[in-house]
């Protein structure tokens, strides 16, 4: 999948800093559309989980296996049905969401086989991006989205709003969720000023 860079410290994005937080160490942990492994890679090495990953293109694989992760080749929307129910204490599902056909689908499996959890994904109502659409009439470019119109991996556009709306109808439990712009956290009006959401979520 297209994992978007961060700003970095350290050789590891603020983004990715803040989900290794919400994992405790020596878990178990799945992580669908693990782009080069950056995020894998620094769990196993900073909280030693034991982690698989899924990516579907091969030049990350490749990277991956360079970090000397295991990851399988594969498309989240053709299933996950190679594990049983809560098989991970941790299923991360960062800056892929918003990419796979079948959204729904894809979240629902992951909180099938992961005990918890972890979702990030762009604004898309962030107000930078409301700007560009309001007042140029062009489809927006952002640091959260740093894609053009005709290259851009992103399928479905939702707000922090939109999710925790999803989450509420699908009777899933958000257990924390942080919210960033650039390398610092967002505490007020987040939908409007975030310009990315990560989200830890559960269904019992």
């Amino acid at each position: 999948m297209g994992r978007r860079m961060n700003i970095q410290s350290n050789g590891i994005s603020f983004e990715h800093r803040l989900i290794a937080g919400l994992v405790k160490p020596q878990a178990t942990v799945l992580d669908l559309g693990c782009g080069d492994g950056e995020l894998l890679s620094y769990l196993t090495k900073k909280k030693q989980v034991e982690g698989q990953g899924i990516e579907i293109d091969e030049q990350a694989i490749y990277k991956c296996v360079a970090r000397g992760l295991s990851v399988f080749h594969g498309d989240l929307d053709s299933g996950l049905k190679d594990w049983g129910d809560k098989a991970f204490d941790y299923v991360i599902l960062d800056q892929s969401l918003q990419q796979v056909i079948h959204p729904d689908t894809v979240l629902q499996e992951a909180l099938r086989l992961g005990k918890e959890v972890i979702v990030g994904f762009p604004n898309f109502v962030q107000l930078k991006a409301r700007w560009q659409l309001a007042l140029r009439g062009h489809v927006p470019v952002t640091p959260a989205l740093p894609f053009e119109w005709f290259n851009t991996p992103n399928l479905h556009f939702l707000s922090l709003l939109d999710f925790e709306n999803y989450c509420t109808k699908r009777g899933i439990s958000v257990r924390e969720k942080i919210f960033i712009s650039g390398n610092r956290t967002i505490k007020f009006l987040p939908n409007l000023r975030a310009e990315t959401g990560i989200f830890l979520i559960k269904k019992d």
